[in-house]
């Protein structure tokens, strides 16, 4: 497999439909899952977590309810896992908005928010199933609505049966 810059920091780079995903382990544990574009090129694992998130995020591409069993290092504020916490509870083919999970956790939208830009586990924490009350929301900390990370999300939504269409649209790869 070829190497590029940017690729040696990953322990091993899977093939996504909207691009590819990046795999950090660290001690035994999955470190960061990180959305890539498709200009990145597959990674053979490095070690055998990577190797064992490697068949997990495929299994995922292949059946959205898959239900991935990934040992995670310990990420986040006591806030951010709480927010975490209330996102992993979102059933596949729901979304739940900023601040609806603000209101069940007793805080504000705009720090739900933040919360879900620091997910360091994207697809194992599903902060692509949390949307704004108006439309899409942004997304990994990006808000351009025809860039990478909004098409990611609406391909995730896609992907798991969300009913809701107009952000379904605009994906660069419809």
């Amino acid at each position: 497999m070829n190497t590029q810059q940017g690729s040696e920091i990953f322990s091993a780079i899977v093939a996504a439909p909207f691009g590819a995903m990046g795999i950090r382990t660290e001690d035994g544990r999955v470190r960061e899952l990180v959305y890539l574009p498709p200009h990145f090129h597959e990674k053979d694992a490095q070690d055998p977590v990577a190797e064992q998130a490697c068949a997990q995020v495929l299994r995922y591409f292949d059946d959205a309810d898959f239900v991935f069993t990934l040992p995670l290092m310990e990420r986040g504020s006591d806030f951010q896992r709480r927010v975490w916490e209330a996102i992993c509870a979102i059933p596949r083919g729901a979304v739940r908005t900023y601040g609806h999970l603000a209101k069940e956790i007793g805080s504000a939208p705009r720090a739900v928010g933040q919360a879900c830009g620091a997910n360091w586990f994207p697809l194992i924490i599903p902060c692509h199933r949390v949307t704004s009350a108006s439309g899409l929301g942004g997304f990994s900390n990006h808000d351009d609505e025809n860039g990478f990370h909004l098409s990611v999300k609406r391909w995730l939504l896609k992907h798991e049966g969300v009913s809701q269409s107009p952000w379904r649209q605009q994906s660069i790869w419809d």
